[in-house]
């Protein structure tokens, strides 16, 4: 047992700083690396998706050929889902619920370290393809007849990298479903537990159902590619249609998995900026919790024109409806939470606001793709590809966009510029309306998505011109927060523990950024909002459920990077074992290089460390 070093505060060299975030276990650290991380695939999804509205901006065009544009397709849908929108909530997970619920970290910081690698490794993997002249072409399902036709490496990059990543993503799910069911502090039970945490606990769980599936048919689909396993292969006693309902038995979860933490956001958002309580907030813990039972009974509404018969389509489609109501409650309540609120138009209030006719616009064109008889005139249309775009980016991205600005301040100790932040949103926002919007109407003139070019006088060229200005004023939107967040970092202008000066959860309780044990003293919740009761009272910070004790914490470890190098390498192995000679001592060796990396780790007599009281006192001192 030993105790920590006084290297609190000092100022590190590069070496020790690499060393520092590459072995860290800090759940706010690693909250920092998986928006690094999701940001940078988010940047890399967006020129993606630059590239494609180029190539639509007039009929005939050739500005990349039809080959790549497949590839072009397939990359921006599978990095913007698996790489971008998932890590970057992760990230606010991460930073802020074990906050909220009064924790000193995650209940597995390890495995939360090797969940960030395993993304990051599995998405760097993938990424790789462009490079190898093998991206992925089959569409970001890459359902099974054309990803087990597409020659080439590209659809097995698909497959080991996203096996690598989801693997870290189902471990980042249980970590989060044991710290909240464990780890809360006195007081806070379940029913006093702030909607970012709810929506991040359903959402978490959803994870550990939806992502196995997942996981299977990847792995029946690299054993038909690689190892002749015939699973998909009709022609072969296989079932091509077995991979769609594999896939969307995974893939209609994975769209609550990030709405829901998107939600979550929003629901801290509105209460704050309008100084009042959540309206109904039982009704949206419920509503949350329906959502997530509801989301695994739709699936098959991506499949209306497969052939299942009216039984099976009649089922999908009640029950697609039927989950627009707890949908409906929560609109209804952040409605109700601004009535008569004294409300404050700060940058994450503005995304608030505009996320709310946005995400109604597409729940309600989901809901019209729920009848499966329209269904049949709307599929594989661009009406589909506004429908996915309003929810997703009209939900999620605004929602990610809003934490950036809002819980930017407690994880850096900075404020983002207001002022460049409303420049971002009005990009943004109207670019996403004009990109998006008239695609609804080009999907009902008979335009269909996926297609790499269009021939000239078929009515389509103004909406899709006017679609690709609208995407060039989101990628300007995206550039002035990046100035945003350099100009920011290179002033450094500190904060203190509650800089919107509304805060309502107990983040807003401690320093900014706060220290790495998070709480000097373990907290005691009061009831619902615990810091906004504590400010009502005069108390200055958060009522504490014990004295200054000695505060255990955890090693940090270089293992969680070294066990994924090593997938990561006989990722390679597997992949080019029949192509060259060295692939089977390749995967050997990765695999090898991985089991040595987790026996050490089974050996290793890892204790931690404690900061005793008088450091902690000091500690705190220093900060008052």
């Amino acid at each position: 047992m030993t105790t920590v070093a006084n290297s609190v505060g000092q100022k590190k060299g590069f070496g020790a700083t690499l060393w520092d975030w590459l072995t860290t276990v800090d759940h706010k650290k690693i909250g920092i690396l998986y928006l690094i991380g999701g940001g940078f695939f988010f940047v890399l999804g967006g020129i993606e998706a630059m590239l494609i509205r180029l190539q639509l901006l007039i009929p005939n065009n050739d500005f990349v050929s039809a080959g790549f544009f497949n590839e072009l397709i397939t990359m921006h849908g599978t990095t913007m889902i698996f790489l971008a929108a998932m890590p970057l909530l992760f990230g606010f997970m991460n930073a802020i619920v074990p906050l909220q619920i009064g924790a000193r970290d995650v209940a597995f910081p390890f495995i939360n370290s090797l969940g960030f690698w395993m993304f990051f490794f599995g998405g760097l993997f993938l990424n790789l393809s462009w490079f190898l002249d093998a991206a992925p072409d089959a569409g970001w399902t890459s359902y099974a007849s054309l990803s087990i036709a597409s020659t080439g490496h590209g659809i097995d990059f698909y497959a080991i990298g996203l096996q690598i990543a989801g693997a870290g993503t189902l471990m980042a799910g249980i970590n989060f479903l044991v710290t909240i069911i464990n780890m809360r502090a006195p007081g806070m039970t379940y029913m006093r537990m702030p909607l970012f945490t709810w929506t991040t606990f359903v959402a978490s769980a959803l994870i550990l159902f939806a992502f196995p599936p997942l996981t299977i048919g990847i792995f029946f689909l690299t054993f038909d590619r690689m190892f002749g396993g015939n699973f998909f292969d009709h022609t072969m006693g296989g079932n091509t249609i077995i991979w769609e309902h594999i896939f969307w038995i995974f893939g209609h979860p994975e769209v609550y998995i990030l709405i829901l933490p998107a939600f979550g956001i929003f629901s801290e958002i509105f209460s704050v900026f309008s100084r009042k309580r959540l309206f109904g907030y039982s009704a949206m813990v419920f509503a949350t919790v329906l959502i997530g039972f509801l989301g695994f009974m739709v699936w098959a509404h991506h499949m209306f024109t497969v052939g299942l018969g009216p039984t099976a389509n009649a089922i999908f489609a009640v029950a697609t409806m039927a989950i627009a109501v707890p949908t409906g409650v929560k609109i209804f309540n952040w409605l109700l939470t601004m009535w008569g609120g004294s409300i404050k138009i700060t940058t994450p209030m503005l995304y608030a606001l505009g996320f709310i006719p946005s995400f109604v616009m597409g729940g309600v064109t989901g809901v019209q793709q729920g009848a499966a008889p329209l269904d049949y005139q709307l599929h594989d249309s661009y009406f589909i590809v506004a429908h996915f775009h309003y929810v997703i980016v009209g939900g999620v991205v605004l929602a990610i966009l809003a934490a950036t600005h809002y819980w930017w301040p407690k994880m850096f100790g900075t404020m983002l510029s207001e002022k460049l932040g409303k420049i971002t949103f009005w990009f943004f926002f109207i670019g996403f309306h004009m990109t998006f919007f008239l695609q609804h109407f080009l999907g009902l003139m008979g335009m269909p998505r996926r297609v790499w070019t269009y021939m000239d006088g078929q009515g389509w060229n103004l909406f899709n011109l006017i679609s690709t200005i609208g995407a060039i004023l989101m990628a300007i939107g995206v550039i002035v927060l990046i100035i945003n967040i350099i100009v920011t970092t290179a002033r450094n202008e500190r904060v203190g523990n509650d800089p919107w000066e509304d805060g309502r959860t107990l983040e807003w309780a401690i320093p900014s950024p706060p220290p790495f044990y998070n709480f000097a003293q373990t907290p005691l919740v009061r009831g619902l909002d615990t810091y906004w009761i504590e400010k009502q009272e005069g108390h200055k910070g958060y009522t504490a459920a014990e004295p200054v004790t000695d505060i255990h914490m955890p090693n940090g470890s270089i293992i969680p990077f070294f066990m994924t190098l090593g997938l990561f390498i006989a990722g390679f192995g597997a992949m080019y074992r029949v192509d060259h000679s060295w692939g089977l001592g390749v995967l050997v060796f990765g695999l090898a290089f991985t089991f040595l990396t987790m026996a050490i780790r089974s050996v290793k007599d890892d204790l931690g460390y404690y900061v005793t009281k008088d450091q902690i006192r000091r500690m705190e001192r220093g900060r008052d």
